[in-house]
């Protein structure tokens, strides 16, 4: 049964038997043979047929609400049973913002030294997909953005507070100013992330508090991209400290955006369980642990 629900999990993530299959590495007959054998164990059509997968049916969609929460509780039983005798092992697979990747190795460095034989699969995500990654868990745990947009019910460990600054090169008008406000900063060429990114949402609903709005030739889902059109001197983007501070000695100016100064609260977050899996719990230890350190 668990066999076949993992298999009806992969179906509704994939939304393709072939897709399907191959995550699960079966060949395609054999996952719709054990989509049909669960229909008749449950007694209810899971899936709508045709010449392609066509969707779930209404039973099929509270199946996958059960299948997701009977499939998560034997990963955590044997995530829990396998500590026991060999401590914690495996592959912990996080979701991150791209504004969160220049401080993951913080949390990933210590956790890995204190659990050797866990590996880590860093995947830059939107604050969306993170929280969708979870529930469909095809994500372990996300780090991301706790105060801004509603995140439904996970658990939270915050670790810092993001603050904001108008990076630019050396030649910018601005870039002799101690201090940048939201509203000037529209007069200048920007580069900003992308609108499905949630940083980029937070930007344009401080510069709607001052009643402006940008319009940036450049747009990128990428930090790294953004940094590299700055370094062109041709553009000014609007980034998080700690990613400023990773590119400010190699010439760059970092100024403080302010009127106001904006903060927003980042944290792990991990689907909300109790008890929560051996795995999960040290990963959130950890990140208690840092947020101490980064507070100091």
């Amino acid at each position: 049964m668990i066999d076949k629900l993992e298999m009806f999990i992969a179906l509704a993530n994939e939304r393709h038997f072939g897709r399907a299959a191959e995550v699960c590495r079966v060949t395609q007959p054999s996952l719709s043979s054990a989509i049909r054998q669960l229909e008749d164990q449950l007694g209810v059509q899971l899936v709508f047929r045709g010449s392609r997968f066509q969707g779930l049916t209404p039973e099929g969609q509270r199946v996958l609400d059960w299948a997701r929460r009977i499939v998560g509780d034997m990963r955590a039983l044997r995530d829990e049973m396998r500590s026991v005798h060999s401590g914690l092992s495996g592959n912990l697979r996080i979701g991150v913002i791209p504004t969160a990747l220049p401080m993951v190795a913080d949390l990933t460095a210590p956790f890995t030294a204190r659990h050797p034989n866990m590996r880590v699969t860093l995947l830059s995500r939107t604050s969306v997909e993170i929280l969708a990654g979870i529930e469909s868990l095809e994500l372990d745990a996300g780090l991301t953005y706790l105060d801004n947009e509603p995140l439904g019910r996970v658990a939270q460990t915050p670790l810092y507070t993001e603050f904001y600054r108008y990076l630019c090169a050396p030649n910018s008008p601005l870039a002799d100013r101690a201090q940048v406000t939201w509203s000037e900063m529209v007069h200048e060429p920007l580069c900003l992330l992308t609108a499905d990114m949630q940083n980029r949402r937070i930007v344009n609903q401080h510069l709607a508090e001052v009643g402006v709005r940008v319009a940036p030739t450049v747009e990128s889902n990428s930090s790294i991209a953004l940094v590299a059109h700055v370094k062109s001197g041709l553009w000014a983007s609007v980034v998080p400290m700690k990613l400023a501070e990773m590119f400010t000695g190699q010439g760059l100016r970092a100024i403080p955006i302010v009127e106001p100064e904006a903060e927003h609260l980042v944290g792990l977050i991990t689907a909300k369980r109790d008890p929560q899996t051996p795995v999960l719990q040290a990963l959130m230890d950890e990140a208690a642990k840092l947020a101490v350190r980064l507070r100091r």
